[in-house]
């Protein structure tokens, strides 16, 4: 890749999971990211591997301060909400975030001549393709949910914008877990948190009962569905190191700096495993070889497989992932462990209490 010392790059939504760790990922390989973040779902802690602008995306006002300020050479957009489940109770608030206030956020970058994006999408706008096969950048996109429609609906006007010299690459992400080397002080942080790979760990490793009441997770870990057409009952998803993601990301903007075409690309580890084998992974990696996880009733519309064809990645960025599934838990335990996060999310149980009040 080529060397971007110094170059300003704008990441909204930088307070949070994902676009923290390309925020840290960025300052590892030279650039200087400018953070901008709402801090409405996000971290504040989170912001320290770039200069922090508090703001919201949709306002064009703000935006175009930002640039006057920094003169950013490219965007990455994170900004999104992103739990299936409220999408479907409050689709309103997903079109308004997720499609609305991007289409502002892009218009705005390109009166602005930042003309480069690098977009976080999802495997949500395939919806159930995933049974017929590897999904591939060609498959049908159906998506079954707002989350997923209103991150289509993002794309579609980011690539409207092709015409008036904007390119973008859209990264279709599949199931993103783990977290960068615990003394970088982030990762998942989620309230509540309905990821599976954090909602198996959480209980495994002596996580304060407190924490896992405010978690939603005092129950334990169940497995939802064990009657799929698969080889062990359980569901089939694709999971991905945060860090190999973000790796992609570094490489979609080298792309695009280097005069790449708008594109799409997925993001997954072009692997496949079923929930079960997820579980039997975590009873290795956390030493709880007994550990027996109760079956739950299959939640609806969730297909039975859901794995990525990550050809098209390689070939143009170069990219593959380098973590396997043992390296997923162990970074992602590490960091549950750590007494910063068990310290962070205390405090977010303890203000979303107080908001309710």
């Amino acid at each position: 890749m080529s060397s971007p010392t110094g170059s300003r790059i704008l990441v909204s939504g930088g307070a949070g999971y994902i676009g923290s760790h390309a925020a840290y990922a960025l300052k590892e390989a030279g650039y200087e990211p400018v953070i901008v973040d709402n801090l409405s779902t996000g971290n504040a802690w989170a912001v320290s591997f770039g200069t922090f602008e508090q703001g919201d995306i949709g306002d064009e006002e703000f935006i175009g301060a930002v640039y006057k300020k920094y003169e950013p050479v490219a965007a990455m957009h994170f900004a999104a909400l992103i739990e299936v489940g409220e999408s479907v109770k409050n689709p309103d608030k997903y079109f308004d975030n997720n499609r609305d206030r991007a289409a502002r956020f892009f218009k705005t970058l390109n009166k602005h001549n930042v003309r480069k994006v690098v977009f976080s999408s999802t495997a949500a706008v395939y919806g159930d393709a995933g049974d017929a096969g590897p999904v591939s950048e060609l498959s049908l996109t159906r998506p079954v949910n707002p989350y997923g429609q209103s991150k289509l609906e993002a794309e579609a006007y980011l690539r409207m914008l092709d015409a008036a010299g904007m390119r973008s690459v859209a990264l279709r992400y599949f199931n993103v877990a783990g977290a960068a080397p615990v003394e970088a002080m982030i990762g998942e942080a989620h309230l509540p948190e309905t990821h599976l790979i954090p909602r198996l760990i959480l209980p495994l490793i002596d996580t304060p009962a407190d924490l896992l009441r405010g978690l939603g997770l005092e129950s334990g870990f169940a497995i939802y569905g064990n009657d799929y057409p698969t080889k062990d009952g359980t569901a089939i998803r694709d999971y991905i190191h945060v860090m190999d993601l973000v790796d992609a990301h570094l490489r979609a903007l080298d792309y695009l700096l280097n005069g790449g075409e708008t594109d799409i690309f997925n993001l997954g580890s072009g692997t496949g495993f079923s929930v079960m084998e997820i579980v039997d992974a975590a009873r290795t990696a956390l030493g709880r070889p007994h550990f027996a996880p109760p079956a739950a009733p299959r939640r609806e519309g969730d297909p039975a497989i859901l794995v990525a064809s990550i050809a098209k990645a390689g070939k143009i960025l170069n990219w593959k992932p380098a973590r396997a599934l043992p390296d997923i838990i162990g970074y992602a335990a590490a960091w549950h462990r750590s007494p910063f996060y068990r310290e962070a999310i205390r405090d977010k149980i303890a203000r979303a209490k107080i908001a309710q009040t």
